[in-house]
């Protein structure tokens, strides 16, 4: 071995020789200057060359020379790991096997007892692949930060401090893995256009992995909910709601420029139950853009229970409440009217809609039946069948689809997995009612660890609301009964209506190629 080479232990008894970069280059600093500025200024020394000029008549260092120039952005990659140990592995190979490798990959290990540090201590030092001629090297680095109070946010920006100098943040969640040209298309769409402030890859799950019939279910059912939120962003001139940070890059003059003019120390702020939320917002109103990658694409973890996947939802839910209500936020400008919180609220709504005619067909039919007053007509099948076709639709626009997501988009998989977010949705909204006072990251946790029933609250409540509802009607005259049905089913025949136009509408419009 030579002396400029060192050993780097990956897996144990598996050694691997990386090649170090002369001293005199990796003691540089990274050039503070903006991206867009270096292009501009490599362009002006081509220009000098090709007219003979000095080097000093474009205002460039001897630095900057053709043999030294880097022609691509700096990319700082940060992952916030939290009780990882299952996945940082497959997280850093995923990282590492990229076309396009980051510049440096720092792993923020934040409040953790598990084998994260240990596990991701085996991938610290230099690594460098050529990929059709172009060698990218990154140096990984493991921090552990003990107890954090701000948790995923503190570990967040952390993070940013060590990415003082680069040009884009990359954040990626310690159970994500992503698609191997993931960054490289993420660093070509970003860096075309520096309008975009930051760009979400498109996020799915990745399901070779899963095993039990309930886990496959419900992996099923959020690989559906992920690919309708894609194909809404993507077909909204690909602006993205939420720049999700399992996999997303942010320019760092946004960053910066939220900092300012916000008056933050921080890009993300501890007081939001989703912080990519808020700062997705902030991004968009200091003049930058929010997109969603054509291409890019990343796996994120999946929610194999009940349990699990109940605290997840109900802190995003809340999470999005809390921005979106009037009065709740006042340094939100535009809010609760604001560009990236209309999708929110259209989902919110459309959700209210499913929940009142779910209900309304079950407690009418159920009065009708109890008096012998049902008669079946079958328009009431036209609804059913454009969700199957909607779904179906979906399902076929899904990049990895297989016969489990076609299979879930009939009838009766989709209405339980959407009877699973009715459950969601509500227990969110009592508790932004009640204003309860609960970390819901601490309740999210506690879940993915098997501990908590919460989950079951929905299904309580329900059944106390149906019961009550079916005890009052039993109390009614017939003459009132008859008035109630008579009143109800046109109301409802009219909802159900304008619902199916709506569903209808997303069914015959163009998805302009885009797949999910």
């Amino acid at each position: 071995m030579t002396s400029n080479e060192i050993l780097i232990a990956r897996e144990p008894g598996e050694v691997h020789v990386v090649t170090n970069v002369p001293a005199s280059r990796s003691a540089q600093l990274p050039d503070s200057r903006p991206f867009h500025q270096r292009m501009i200024d490599a362009g002006q020394q081509a220009a000098a060359r090709a007219l003979n000029l000095p080097a000093q008549a474009s205002n460039l260092t001897s630095t900057d020379r053709d043999d030294d120039v880097i022609r691509h952005a700096r990319i700082a990659c940060i992952i916030p790991a939290y009780n990882e140990q299952d996945s940082i592995a497959d997280v850093l190979e995923s990282l590492l096997s990229q076309t396009r490798l980051p510049d440096v990959i720092h792993v923020v290990v934040n409040n953790t007892d598990d084998d994260t540090v240990e596990i991701a201590s085996r991938y610290v030092g230099k690594h460098r692949r050529a990929v059709k001629g172009q060698t990218y090297e990154t140096t990984i680095h493991v921090h552990d930060m003990g107890v954090n109070p701000d948790k995923k946010v503190g570990a967040l920006n952390f993070g940013f401090r060590l990415a003082r100098g680069y040009d884009y943040f990359l954040g990626v969640d310690g159970d994500t893995t992503a698609d191997r040209r993931a960054i490289e298309w993420l660093e070509k769409e970003i860096v075309d256009d520096p309008r975009i402030g930051g760009i979400s890859a498109i996020y799915s799950i990745d399901k070779s992995k899963i095993e039990g019939g309930m886990a496959k279910f419900l992996v099923a059912g959020q690989r559906a909910q992920f690919a309708g939120f894609n194909m809404d962003n993507l077909l909204r001139g690909r602006n993205m709601a939420v720049l999700g940070g399992q996999f997303s890059i942010f320019s760092m003059q946004a960053l910066q420029t939220v900092m300012i003019r916000d008056h933050q120390h921080t890009p993300w702020v501890r007081d939001s139950e989703v912080e990519d939320s808020k700062l997705s917002l902030q991004i968009r109103d200091a003049g930058f853009s929010t997109k969603i990658s054509s291409r890019a694409r990343a796996y994120v973890g999946a929610m194999t229970n009940l349990r699990a996947l109940h605290g997840q939802q109900v802190k995003w839910n809340y999470g999005a409440i809390d921005l979106m209500w009037p009065g709740q936020r006042g340094d939100t400008k535009g809010q609760p009217l604001h560009p990236n919180l209309r999708l929110r609220w259209f989902e919110n709504f459309s959700m209210v809609s499913n929940i009142a005619t779910r209900m309304a067909f079950l407690l009418l039919l159920a009065a009708a039946l109890s008096i012998d007053a049902f008669v079946f007509n079958p328009i009431w099948l036209i609804p059913p069948a454009i969700a199957v076709l909607l779904n179906l639709r979906l399902a076929m626009a899904m990049h990895d689809k297989s016969a489990s997501d076609v299979a879930f988009a009939f009838l009766l998989p989709a209405e339980i997995y959407m009877w699973v977010r009715i459950g969601h949705f509500l227990s969110a909204w009592t508790q932004f009612f009640a204003r309860v006072e609960k970390d819901n990251w601490a309740a999210q946790a506690a879940a993915e660890k098997g501990r908590g029933a919460a989950y079951i609250f929905p299904l309580v409540v329900f059944a106390a609301v149906f019961g009550l509802l079916i005890l009052a009607w039993t109390q009614q005259s017939v003459g009132v009964q008859a008035a109630i049905l008579s009143l109800g089913w046109p109301v409802l025949y009219i909802c159900t209506v304008v619902q199916t136009l709506f569903m209808a509408r997303k069914v015959f419009r163009r998805q302009r190629g885009f797949t999910v």
